[in-house]
Formats: structure tokens, sequence, C-alpha cells
């Protein structure tokens, strides 16, 4: 490949990754601020945590608006319509003067959030297939895995000069940023005759054939769990870490960007490795490691080990969505370069919409961590086992 083909797959996954990050800024900035929002909205631990369900559950929702959409209409115009709608959630959600209000304004920011999420990956199969498509898929995850980095950093930091209101007000100014940069420099990737032809049936019509695809649903679904494991840990691990182990918002976030740096790494050094195994083959190496860590973190929870010894469980817990998400994604958006939207679409309502249902979850009988560890288990465990029931070996050669 050469440098000019080189630079401009990097430029894409610059821009591109920028809109997927949507959804993680969305989820991941303000978590070193949720316990300090319970106690200003005189709240419990489970509603402030509704706050992120509700995100979460947009954002799932959201890939069902926004996919078909884009199928239909191409990938631009939804792409700045969700880009317009984060703004006014993002200032809803800064001025809401109790956690009812924040909750609605959570599920609104969430839907527009996933505007980014679902038309990145639309564009992803617009421009490549095969291994390229994993390759690029891979530098996403890059650009992408800098979010939940950074964010919890950037908001631990930000608590230093303004509270939880003022996170959302920067998710505002992103907002506006992202609409300026997205109107000046992407341009149409699905040109008018290849795009979806009726109405909305016929875009029900669409996800209602990929719902009866064996293995596109079973990869949906086993990175969908999988996902619904990395988010149980991100509902409970601000309660589990500050509250519990006493560490700062700052220290938990500099924990928060270890786990997202090896998830970064995983993500890369399994993309490399998918041209000599296969995609395939990856995906059940990550799930291997999934397990082998939930496992390993139930039991430290269970013993109420110090710090240290449930952290590296938990590190192996997070990095596994490095090794299954680009390959497992990879995998199921290869045969949907006609429905590319609505398949991008399904995929992404299968990672959110369990993730709302995980966190919640992780705060029954209230937060800990054996109740964060047996959540993330119960999810690795179903992904597993939907893998091995509706993905068969030939997808191999696919």
């Amino acid at each position: 490949m050469s440098n000019h083909l080189t630079e401009k797959r990097l430029g894409y996954a610059l821009v591109l990754g920028s809109l997927a990050a949507l959804g993680p800024l969305c989820t991941d900035l303000y978590l070193p601020a949720l316990p300090q929002m319970a106690v200003e909205l005189d709240t419990n631990t489970a509603a402030s945590q509704l706050s992120l369900t509700a995100g979460l559950l947009g954002l799932g929702l959201g890939q069902l608006i926004f996919g078909p959409l884009s199928d239909k209409y191409g990938r631009m115009r939804p792409l700045l319509w969700s880009l317009a709608l984060l703004l006014a959630a993002s200032l809803w959600c800064a001025v809401a003067p109790n956690i009812d209000q924040l909750i609605a304004a959570r599920l609104l920011q969430g839907l527009a959030g996933a505007g980014g999420a679902v038309l990145s990956r639309a564009v992803a199969r617009d421009l490549y297939n095969g291994h390229e498509l994993t390759r690029f898929f891979a530098l996403l995850m890059l650009v992408n895995g800098l979010a939940p980095i950074v964010a919890p950093v950037l908001g631990g930091g930000l608590l230093n000069f303004m509270n939880w209101r003022g996170i959302f007000g920067a998710l505002a100014v992103i907002s506006v940023l992202l609409f300026s940069f997205s109107a000046v420099k992407l341009h149409e990737t699905l040109p008018t005759e290849r795009r979806s032809q009726g109405g909305v049936m016929v875009m029900v019509r669409s996800i209602g054939r990929l719902m009866k695809d064996r293995q596109f649903m079973g990869l949906c679904l086993t990175q969908g769990f999988t996902m619904a494991g990395m988010f149980a840990y991100i509902g409970a691990s601000p309660f589990v870490l500050q509250q519990i182990y006493s560490l700062s918002p700052q220290m938990f976030s500099l924990c928060f960007a270890a786990n997202g740096a090896g998830l970064v790494i995983a993500a890369q050094v399994s993309t490399r490795l998918s041209r000599r195994w296969g995609e395939l083959a990856l995906v059940k190496t990550g799930l291997c490691v999934a397990a082998i860590g939930s496992v390993s973190l139930v039991i430290a929870a269970a013993l109420h080990t110090p710090l240290i010894m449930l952290l590296i469980p938990l590190f192996f817990s997070v990095i596994t969505i490095g090794i299954v998400g680009p390959n497992a994604g990879s995998l199921a958006m290869q045969s949907q370069g006609q429905n590319a939207g609505s398949a991008s679409a399904l995929i992404g309502v299968c990672m959110f919409a369990l993730g709302s249902i995980s966190v919640p979850i992780s705060g029954l009988g209230g937060t800990s961590a054996l109740s964060m560890g047996m959540t993330i288990l119960g999810c690795y465990a179903i992904a597993i086992t939907l893998f091995i029931t509706l993905v068969r070996k030939p997808l191999a050669a696919a």
C-alpha cells in the first residue's frame, strides 16, 4: 500500500474515530463525577447509575434510527442531524435540576451520540472489505480507544475546576467542534444508486433479514454480551474504587486509563495477528482471555484481596474487548455490503442495549467488587455460549 493510501486511511480513521468516540465520551467523561452528582442531586447510587443506563440505552436505540436512515439518505445528512441533537441534549444535561430530568436528557444524549458510532462503521464498510476492513476497524479502535483513556482522566481533571454540570457543558462544545469539522472535512461515501429504496418498512425488513442471519447474529450477540461486561465495569468501578477502596477521582481516572490503554494495545496486536490466524481464531482467543480474567476477578473479589490483586484480573477482563471487538465486528460486517448501515446499527444495538441492562444489574443489592465481578462473568459466559451455539466453523473461510 502506497504512502498516500496509508495517510488517507489514517486520516479517515482520525475523523471517524473521533465521531465513534462520542459514545465513550458521553459515557466516560462524567464517570469520576458520579458520586458527586448523586450527592448534589440528593439521590442514591442506583438512581445515579440510571443516568448511565439511560445513555447506553439511547446509544443502542439511536443505532436503529441512524443506521437505516444512512442507508436511505446517505451518510452525511444523518450524521449532521445527530451532532445538532447532541448539542441540545448536552446543554439539557448541564442544566437538569433533578435526577429525573437528567435521566431523560441522558437518553436523548445517547440517541444523538449513536449517530457518530453507527456511521463511522458504515463509512468504513463503504470504503473497505476483508482484512483491510479489519485493519481499519483496528485503527478506529486505536483512535476510539483514546476516548476511554483520556475521558476519565480529563473528567477527573475538570472536577478540580468545575462540577459535574461543567463536564456536560464541555460535551456541548465538543459537539459543536465535531459538527463543524464533519461538515468541512467529510464527504458522502454512499452514492445515490446504492442507497436503499422505499420507506420505513423497507428499513424494517432490512433489519428483519439481518436478525434471521444465524452467523451475523451470533457475532453480534457475542460482541454485544462481551461489551455488556465492559459496561458493567464502567458503571460499577467508580463506586467500587472510589467509595470502597477510597481512591481519589484522579487516581480512579488513572486506573481506568491504564485499562483503556491495555484495551487499545490488545486491539492492535490482535489485528496484526488476524492475517496469520484469521479473525475467527482471534475471537476464540479473546473469549478464552475473558473467561480466565472474569473468573479470577470473582475469586479476588470474594476473598476481599488487596486492591492490586483485584486490579490485575480486572485488567485482563477489560482488554478482551480489544481482541473480540474488532475481529467479531469485522466478520459480522464483511458480508453486509448492501446493508452496511442497518448491519452497523444492529451491532450497536447489541452492544449498548445489553450494556444498559448490565449496569443496573451490577448495582443490585448495593454496588460491590463481587457484584461487579459476577456481572462481568455472567456477561462473558453468555457471550461464549452464544458463540459456540450460533457461529459456525465455515465462517473462517468467509
